[in-house]
């Protein structure tokens, strides 16, 4: 990613990884990523925000060497996660004189995590502030968005918050801006289902935190800066609420045929009763979409057969995805086909703990569905309608 001017004296120095496709391992990239560093020349001191993947840094580096930048006073780093910190020690062997500003947890995530020498940091603490001498950095504490080491950056003359993973989104794009484009939302709200929605509850005070400041712009250290912040503020504070849609997620394994026809079967009454429904074949799902669209259900039916007495292990990860993400839904249930038995139900139902909802009678069937067991069907959506009533 080439250098560009985000205001006078500071410059977004990062890199683009088009091609990148999981991230951690797990988390799918349909979009590539970025790794966004930012440069900022104060009138007496210059500082880094944040650095790149360790992969990238020969891209920042070049991108340094262009803005003829011969030393650097602070190194801020927001968070430990090696995609923002991993490029730290290049850094510090590039510009000896930086000090690591940083606060004490996340000083010691990164003397663990990249054998940074202790007495190159800077400790600080909520609030605290540091002159660039025309230019005054506020940073403040943003404890488990999505780390428990996470903080800001409010750059107060500019009104820019960097903001590192907050607000980010895994996109790999040439605009510097994220403007009205919906995909970077789009994107944005996938990033919050994957990693913040399981925090939500911390992440929306952290919102109000850091929007007690007048925010001009937000630059995240993934995806375009937001020129318009209200609209990723917005979309955030949505995401982050108790409310749900009258939307029902249908994440279901169909080995011979006969819980696919119960998927259809519901799918098509629900939405004739004025569901939003969305239906996942996990055998080919991303998984991201499935979690994104965990943010505003109000409901998860899951469907599998019964394998060896329990569910299809597709299932079971749904249900452990769910789980581990903790979405406001409100209502749970699971229907399936089986052979000759099993604990399916219980199985399911037991990975779920984290999730404050109701459980709606399941319908299991042995075999191919009868006419009454699609009464059941409508059974269970009669019951999921009237619960509704009361949201």
């Amino acid at each position: 990613m080439p250098v560009r001017s985000v205001k006078k004296d500071i410059f977004s120095v990062g890199s683009i990884h088009w091609d990148r496709r999981i991230f951690d391992e797990l988390i799918p990239l349909p979009d590539g990523t970025s790794y966004n560093a930012y440069l900022i020349k104060g009138s007496e001191k210059t500082a880094m925000i944040d650095s790149v993947d360790p992969e990238k840094w020969t891209e920042l580096e070049m991108n340094l060497c262009e803005l003829g930048i011969k030393k650097i006073d602070y190194i801020i780093t927001h968070h430990a996660e090696q995609d923002h910190s991993g490029s730290i020690p290049m850094l510090l062997k590039k510009f000896p004189e930086a000090v690591v500003v940083t606060n004490d947890k996340c000083k010691a995530f990164e003397i663990d995590l990249l054998h940074i020498a202790e007495e190159k940091f800077m400790v600080i603490k909520d609030n605290e502030t540091l002159s660039l001498g025309n230019k005054t950095l506020r940073f403040l504490m943003t404890p488990w968005v999505h780390w428990p080491e996470t903080m800001v950056t409010y750059l107060e003359e500019d009104k820019i918050l960097f903001s590192c993973d907050f607000f980010g989104s895994h996109y790999a794009g040439s605009d510097l801006y994220a403007g009205e484009n919906p995909i970077v939302v789009h994107g944005a709200k996938r990033y919050y289902a994957e990693i913040m929605m399981p925090f939500r509850t911390t992440v929306a005070k952290n919102v109000d935190k850091v929007t007690a400041y007048d925010i001009k712009m937000i630059a995240p250290s993934h995806g375009p800066i937001y020129d318009k912040p209200e609209i990723i503020i917005d979309a955030y504070r949505d995401w982050t609420s108790d409310k749900v849609k009258k939307e029902v997620l249908i994440p279901y394994v169909s080995m011979h045929g006969s819980t696919k026809i119960m998927a259809e079967y519901l799918t098509g009454r629900l939405i004739k009763k004025g569901f939003s429904v969305k239906m996942f074949n996990l055998p080919v799902t991303d998984i991201g979409e499935l979690a994104m669209s965990l943010v505003d259900a109000s409901t998860i039916i899951i469907g599998s057969p019964i394998v060896l007495a329990g569910a299809h292990p597709a299932a079971v990860y749904s249900a452990f995805l769910a789980n581990a993400l903790r979405p406001k839904a409100k209502f749970v249930s699971i229907f399936g086909s089986y052979g000759w038995g099993g604990k399916m139900v219980d199985q399911l139902a037991g990975l779920i703990p984290n999730l404050k909802v109701e459980i709606i009678e399941p319908v299991l069937v042995k075999g191919l569905p009868r006419a009454e067991d699609f009464k059941k069907l409508d059974q269970m959506i009669e019951s999921l309608e009237e619960k509704h009533k009361s949201l």
